[in-house]
């Protein structure tokens, strides 16, 4: 499944660079036409220089007044065919939002967010912006915060430990043996804040399967707490009662109500 999943975004990754390429070449070949009637022009005296000249400041003046479209194309050509930093079915954050490429084009990128929603970039946006890309990352890592007793002993800590590695080394597939647990605080004198840190065997362009695989080590951990009696109890709380007299605040039932 996952060799089909990736030669099907190879196939559409290679007909949107076809397109771009299209698109490019047909931009190209529009300006070597008006330049070889230019000067086939000269060549056979239709034209002289100063008819040339008057065409050629004509030209200029147009080509000024769309001098941000031109700056805009430049930008897309370069953004697409020289930084190229992904192709389609990439799994990208941009501005802090995960999406997936969808479809590219020389003016414009199509992304498609986790709630199926189209989204288009233009590609002299995309230039100025930085783009985290999931796909050409090396394996990725993530993390588990957690929360224990501060009273909870230390040998019950290195049992955890102990516990943490047996479960990483069975999963050679899923988790490398680098793994580190970390002591973060100490909160409010009564609790203690870890935070698990492991390394995927995979980068996260395979979202479901990382989020499968953290939920699978989440719930290891739990099974780990319960077999090791680690807890986390909440600190005895001070409740004040204050008792109100019931005639002070609601009115006597038998009082007559006046007309």
């Amino acid at each position: 499944v996952h060799a089909y999943v990736e030669r099907k975004a190879l196939a559409h990754s290679l007909n949107d660079t076809k397109t771009a390429v299209q698109q490019l070449h047909r931009l190209a070949s529009a300006i070597v036409v008006v330049i070889i009637i230019v000067v086939s022009l000269l060549v056979m005296g239709v034209a002289t220089i100063k008819v040339v000249f008057v065409v050629t400041s004509q030209l200029l003046i147009v080509g000024f007044m769309f001098q941000n479209t031109c700056k805009t194309i430049f930008e897309s050509i370069i953004f697409v065919f020289v930084m190229h930093p992904f192709d389609v079915g990439d799994r990208c954050v941009i501005d802090g939002v995960q999406m997936i490429v969808e479809e590219m084009n020389i003016l414009t990128t199509v992304f498609l967010r986790y709630d199926m929603e189209k989204i288009y970039y233009p590609n002299s946006v995309l230039l100025t912006k930085p783009i985290s890309n999931f796909r050409r990352s090396p394996d990725m890592g993530d993390t588990v915060d957690f929360t224990i007793d501060v009273s909870t002993p230390v040998e019950d800590i290195n049992a955890l430990k102990k516990a943490i590695q047996l479960y990483i080394d069975s999963k050679p597939k899923h988790w490398s043996p680098k793994h580190t647990l970390i002591f973060k605080e100490i909160e409010n004198m009564d609790k203690m804040k870890l935070v698990l840190c492991v390394q995927h065997t995979i980068n996260h362009q395979n979202y479901g399967e990382k989020s499968s695989r953290r939920s699978e080590l989440v719930f290891e951990l739990k099974k780990i707490f319960e077999a090791l009696g680690i807890k986390y109890h909440l600190l005895p709380q001070e409740v004040h009662l204050i008792t109100n007299q019931l005639n002070n605040v609601m009115p006597n039932a038998n009082a007559r109500i006046p007309t």
